[in-house]
């Protein structure tokens, strides 16, 4: 099997970019961030604080994750129900943040992914890819863009979807979730030492998608 390590800061596009290389190269797309997301959903549902380690760690003997494959794309599913839709609110991305820097999120999720990857060649992105859980990934790709950059493609993704966006605001939510992810001590977000470097500030959606099929089968 063929891995593909992708790793980089929240709206960097990494799940757009992998999600339509994949489909071009006929691999299986893994959003890691939505199983994380998935997590963080039903530690809220259950009103539990995402900062309390032990609490949210007491929860997971009652959580079960499970990633369905359609022509519509991954889907998520938490005890059964389909989440996919659920997940995406700014509560859920900042309580994900808190829950994937507890260890033991980590390592109950670790050997889901990496099956994942023994069964299929895929296109895995995530925070922590390239550095834990797929160190021996044939390619690894630090994808990112300049925090402003991503402020602005969010907010422009909102206002597409018919919703309010202050850019100031989803600028420092952008920064404070680098700030946790990048310093986090279980995995945080940094590029793998192998890693290729892909700053996508300056790329349309097209070129970035390019690129990085451009990378992959150079590795083929």
């Amino acid at each position: 099997m063929f891995a593909v390590a992708i790793d980089g800061p929240a709206g960097a596009g990494k799940s757009s970019v992998a999600k339509a290389a994949a489909q071009e190269l006929g691999f299986v797309y893994v959003d890691t961030g939505a199983i994380y997301r998935t997590i963080a959903l039903y530690v809220l549902r259950q009103g539990v604080d995402p900062h309390q380690a032990s609490a949210v760690e007491a929860l997971l003997p009652q959580v079960q994750v499970s990633l369905e494959y359609t022509q519509q794309g991954q889907k998520m599913l938490l005890n059964g129900e389909d989440v996919t839709a659920l997940i995406r609110t700014p509560e859920v991305s900042m309580a994900t943040s808190a829950c994937s820097a507890i260890p033991a999120v980590r390592a109950y999720l670790l050997q889901l992914q990496r099956d994942l990857a023994a069964e299929n060649n895929v296109l895995m992105d995530g925070r922590d890819i390239g550095t834990v859980v797929l160190p021996h990934a044939q390619l690894k790709v630090f994808l990112t863009a300049s925090p402003e950059e991503r402020a602005r493609r969010r907010v422009a993704q909102l206002e597409k979807a018919g919703q309010q966006a202050d850019y100031a605001s989803i600028l420092r939510d952008i920064q404070q979730r680098d700030y946790q992810d990048s310093h986090r001590e279980t995995a945080p977000l940094r590029p793998a030492e192998d890693a290729v470097l892909l700053d996508n500030s300056s790329y349309t959606f097209e070129e970035s998608v390019r690129r990085l099929v451009a990378l992959v089968r150079e590795r083929l």
